[in-house]
């Protein structure tokens, strides 16, 4: 699958569908059919002023994330890749090896860098969501930098354990929830005595969402940028300071491993367009999402 000149995916021929040509995401023109990463079903912001642009062009964001089969299993994802990638930088966050502007690279190359310091003091590292496509990266990225993860999933987050999840060097966050849930960690954790969490990897950003599981940060980080300090640390009880990595591309790190898998997973849903089931209940989610913010498509 490569990029073509109307967008990620390129545009097939007699069809007004486009998969994200340039301007959709700040501009205000009116908007026709749409494939691609919207963003925009679950109250995030800016959400509102993209769904109205459908609205008043009659058009149809049929998102990406959305597309399900009948299980509610999403058809592609690129799940997978932002865990390992997400993972990852944690790891050379905490040895002190990522650097801004990493350059794409393939995962040969990504695991070569990851190997280094791996014979350093050992490294405790917590995946919540350690079973969906996300956390299976995010633990195989940990293992390939010589750390053998804690695996939480629906079983252990029924009943948090906090102090636990505050023993670990590293959190990598692979969990998305569809309706509010009790946030992983809070300001007032990380004020914890015993606290030894320094880096989190917030793997599934939803930080502008209200289904946020780590309201301690209010924007995402970038490539350029990819760290910020949250937590100071405080010398004086040896808590130390707190980084959070939010990036909300993770896969392009990797962009041969990433599309190759994505566009595999993909092609036989394409082919359905536009009245397949999967594309039928894309529609059927957008007209909710219409619903949810006081829309209507006329």
């Amino acid at each position: 699958m490569r990029a073509g000149a109307d967008g990620f995916l390129g545009r097939r021929p007699g069809r007004r569908d486009r998969r994200r040509p340039q301007g959709v995401a700040g501009g205000d023109s009116p908007l026709r059919d749409h494939i691609y990463f919207g963003h925009a079903f679950k109250g995030q912001h800016g959400a509102r002023a993209l769904l109205s642009r459908f609205v008043e062009g009659g058009g149809t964001l049929l998102d990406l994330e959305y597309l399900v089969d009948a299980d509610g299993r999403r058809v592609a994802a690129f799940g997978y890749w932002a865990g390992y990638v997400g993972a990852a930088l944690a790891v050379l966050e905490h040895r002190g090896l990522l650097e801004p502007d990493m350059q794409r690279r393939s995962k040969a190359d990504l695991d070569a860098l990851l190997r280094q310091g791996a014979d350093g003091p050992v490294v405790r590292a917590l995946v919540v969501g350690a079973l969906g496509r996300s956390g299976r990266g995010a633990c195989d990225a940990l293992v390939a930098a010589g750390i053998e993860p804690t695996r939480w999933d629906l079983a252990e987050t029924r009943d948090l354990d906090k102090a636990a999840l505050l023993g670990h060097d590293i959190l990598v966050n692979c969990v998305m929830v569809s309706s509010p849930a009790p946030p992983f960690v809070t300001e007032e954790d990380l004020d914890a005595p015993s606290r030894r969490l320094s880096v989190i990897s917030d793997v599934t950003c939803d930080v502008t969402s209200d289904l946020n599981l780590l309201p301690i940060y209010d924007d995402i980080t970038t490539w350029q940028e990819p760290v910020r300090e949250i937590r100071p640390a405080d010398d004086a009880s040896g808590r130390p300071a707190v980084r959070m990595i939010a990036i909300d591309n993770l896969p392009s790190l990797l962009p041969a491993e990433a599309a190759a898998t994505y566009s595999a997973d993909l092609l036989a849903t394409l082919l359905t367009l536009p009245d397949g089931e999967v594309w039928q209940r894309a529609r059927a989610r957008f007209a909710l999402a219409l619903e949810q913010e006081g829309l209507s498509a006329g």
